[in-house]
């Protein structure tokens, strides 16, 4: 089997990895499409200590399931598929109060303790997985993963008036935040680095600027941390005002030591975000709400994975996939 395997020093592309064998409540998922996350390149530079198979966005098909008694399980089988990446017990406190993606024994595809999505085979719990709608093509499902987290932030934000709202970062992640915060009654500008990517936002309607030409008035209701850099933060706590709130969509390997003490003097509020809601975002995509498609910049095959990776980290990236068929 074909698979892009990080060892924990280096990246490797493998054609001779082991098959997975499913355990009982999984199934063996054949992914078509798969894309690379600023995640997975921090993962490559020391992020979570983890070894293994690399990839947690994709869409596949379920190619079979460990209990075919299962009859919801079992009609799975040929379906068109995404998935959630947290793998929960189900058991715990933090699961049964509701809090499953912070379930204190879970694994994480490719990215804690589970091989991810980079191979021609994976397993998932069939739980996670859902079935992708017709309306919905490869292209745009491979995105569901990355646009349930920018839809996340509008379960943790209560949005009041019509707020000045800055997404930091021109990068995937932080353009299709941008698009999401723009359906709501707010005034959403993107700084970035990068003007061909910050270009897009004008075929979107949504305000963009580079940062070296953005004065720090500690001004913004909302400061939205999508740089993948551990200089965002210092940068939102510039931007955004007192009593204001940054939502920080970032993990970073090593990030730099930052003064803290305006976040206390300022009274401003911090939030983590992380995984969101996978049927919303499939409805964004199904609605064509979403403009998806004009952030793929590259296209490879999984047996061209590490050049993939190396191409991801570059400037001009934007998002690339990873084709298997």
């Amino acid at each position: 089997m074909r698979a892009l395997v990080f060892d924990g020093k280096a990246l490797d592309y493998r054609d001779d990895h082991p098959d997975p064998q499913p355990p009982a409540g999984e199934a063996v998922v054949r992914p078509l499409v798969a894309g690379i996350c600023a995640t997975d390149l921090e993962i490559c530079r020391g992020y979570m200590g983890f070894s293994g198979v690399l990839g947690h966005e994709f869409v596949g098909v379920v190619e079979s399931v460990a209990d075919t008694r299962d009859e919801a399980a079992a009609e799975l089988v040929g379906q068109r598929v995404v998935g959630t990446i947290n793998c929960v017990c189900g058991v715990c406190d933090m699961c049964t109060r509701g809090l499953r993606e912070h379930c204190r024994s879970r694994t994480v595809l490719g990215i804690d303790g589970r091989d991810g999505c980079f191979a021609d085979r994976f397993t998932l719990p069939v739980e996670n997985l859902i079935p992708v709608p017709d309306a919905v093509d490869n292209d745009h499902a491979v995105f569901t993963e990355p646009l349930a987290a920018a839809c996340q932030i509008l379960r943790q934000l209560r949005i009041e008036g019509t707020p000045y709202v800055t997404v930091l970062g021109d990068g995937r992640l932080g353009l299709l935040v941008a698009q999401v915060m723009a359906r709501l009654n707010a005034s959403v500008r993107v700084i970035g680095k990068h003007p061909h990517k910050l270009e897009l936002c004008t075929k979107w309607s949504i305000k963009h600027r580079r940062l070296d030409q953005v004065m720090s008035r500690n001004d913004q209701d909302i400061v939205i941390d999508c740089t993948g850099s551990s200089e965002g933060l210092k940068i939102a706590m510039d931007m955004v005002r007192p009593r204001g709130r940054i939502v920080l969509k970032t993990t970073v390997a090593d990030p730099a030591g930052i003064d803290l003490a305006p976040l206390v003097v300022n009274e401003v509020e911090v939030i983590g975000s992380r995984c969101g809601p996978f049927g919303e975002a499939l409805a964004l995509l199904a609605g064509g709400e979403v403009d998806v498609l004009s952030l793929i910049t590259r296209r490879t095959r999984i047996d061209k994975s590490v050049q993939a990776m190396h191409n991801a980290a570059r400037s001009d990236d934007i998002k690339t996939l990873i084709e298997f068929d």
